[in-house]
């Protein structure tokens, strides 16, 4: 990996030599494909991107959903200087900083219900790591040690590290680190457009909710710790369950003492126009985990926050409580925690989630309108500012499109050329532009997609809507 001083000589290197600028680094995407055409950027302001080359980039996804009050953000940024000529580096192990707890009380209180105790962490596969640690924990303490087995679901992504991915369920992701860790469990997701079961919504009993009972009752509630979800999933294409959902889950957790865990590390933050999908829905869990657009992209921070019940269990005397056996290095960081604190400030004074709410209406219609005009939009899901589309050769039947065809991977990579950044899959692409995102910026989104989508259909000689 390249030092961090050695930052101008890569730019030179991407712009005169792919070959030795490659060699330095690592991306996410497979080498091979991106190293046709690298994507390096330089610098970012508001809800844009310039490469080095000096393109501009709408960024209609945050980065990747982190962006949550835009780039360059000054009253985030000054809030980091500021702490940098104070405390950079508290002692976990010893103790806390002012910024810490200052931050985990903000969260207590903008938290439903009585979700009222933090714990902070770096990133979302360490807080979803963490989540699972404690509910089994949280068992083993209050006289239930058989209880570890955690459900989640199919098509879910809850983070690289082990325990997390072994909790998620791509098969792309999975099957070449496997075997995963023992103890997880997967069920269907409740993808209503495409129902696993066969059935039509609302005639369906939510099928998708009720039958996770059944597999409690097969492996036995005794096993069973946790239920672990993304209210709103997202790499299954956007799959915004039906309002029943997270209600019936909720209920089954409460009837065999299983904790219900919310993954809102995209869905947190305001995201889907509330400072919580929690609220959106109205379903509090036992544990809510955080991350991405809690520090706005400016440094590595997530949290847990669990409810008062849950964290009473881990106090007491350390005779007999060791409390929550659990810690990173850089947990509670104070120059993490002055972020997180600047960008929830943003967002209620500037009422960020009302615009969410707004924007997110605005981009719907245009969605809507799209839809309308090419004909192979089959659905529309999510909320607020996460939003998607899945696309399908025929409307009526929800046929799709051959995976060789790959639509939304090419429109997505289409806009990417005419200078914006989204989510794109072989079948869907997803919008979740930073909180602070302007009308006019969304119709430039949208026009942009409408280019594109036009494109790459004449180019494929698709006939749509047929």
């Amino acid at each position: 990996m390249a030092a961090a001083g050695a930052v101008p000589d890569l730019i030179t290197a991407a712009q005169t030599s792919e070959e030795a600028f490659l060699r330095q680094i690592f991306v996410r995407d497979q080498m091979a494909e991106w190293s046709k055409q690298p994507l390096i950027m330089a610098r970012a302001d508001g809800v844009y991107y310039w490469d080095v080359a000096g393109k501009r980039y709408l960024d209609a996804l945050s980065g990747i959903y982190v962006a949550s009050v835009g780039h360059n953000n000054r009253r985030v940024i000054d809030a980091i200087r500021a702490q940098l000529d104070v405390l950079t580096f508290s002692p976990p192990m010893h103790g806390t900083n002012p910024l810490a707890v200052q931050l985990a009380n903000m969260l207590a209180e903008l938290a439903p219900g009585d979700l009222s105790t933090v714990k902070f962490e770096t990133g979302g596969a360490e807080v979803t790591e963490a989540a699972i640690k404690l509910a089994r924990q949280y068992h083993k303490l209050t006289g239930s040690p058989g209880k570890y087995k955690i459900i989640s679901r199919y098509q879910s992504w809850h983070g690289s590290t082990l325990g997390a991915l072994s909790a998620s369920g791509l098969k792309s992701r999975k099957t070449v680190n496997e075997p995963m860790a023992p103890g997880f469990l997967h069920v269907f997701p409740p993808t209503c457009y495409r129902c696993p079961f066969g059935k039509e919504y609302p005639d369906c009993d939510i099928t998708c909710a009720t039958l996770i009972e059944s597999v409690i009752d097969m492996e036995d509630p005794a096993t069973v710790a946790a239920i672990m979800v993304e209210p709103i999933g997202h790499t299954g294409g956007i799959i915004d369950p039906p309002e029943e959902y997270l209600p019936i889950l909720r209920e089954i957790c409460d009837r065999h003492n299983i904790l219900l865990i919310f993954d809102e590390i995209i869905t947190g933050i305001g995201r889907t126009g509330q400072m919580f999908a929690a609220e959106t829905f109205g379903v509090t869990p036992d544990i809510l985990c955080i991350a991405k657009g809690m520090s706005g992209g400016y440094a590595p921070i997530s949290a847990m926050i669990c409810r008062r019940p849950i964290a009473d269990a881990f106090w007491g005397p350390i005779a007999t409580n060791p409390g929550f056996v659990e810690g990173h290095t850089f947990e509670g960081n104070p120059i993490s925690c002055a972020a997180g604190i600047a960008v929830l400030s943003e967002i209620i004074e500037r009422d960020l989630l009302a615009n969410a709410r707004e924007r997110g209406s605005q981009l719907r219609r245009r969605f809507e309108e799209l839809a309308s005009k090419h004909r192979v939009i089959g659905d529309i899901r999510g909320k607020g500012l996460f939003l998607g589309i899945e696309f399908v050769r025929d409307v009526d039947t929800k046929e799709r499109f051959p995976d060789a065809t790959a639509l939304g991977v090419k429109v997505g990579r289409r806009a990417l050329e005419h200078g914006m950044l989204c989510r794109f899959d072989p079948h869907w692409i997803a919008f979740g532009p930073p909180l602070i995102v302007t009308a006019e910026q969304i119709d430039a989104m949208i026009a942009v997609l409408d280019r594109s989508l036009g494109e790459i259909l004449a180019e494929e000689g698709i006939e749509a809507g047929r």
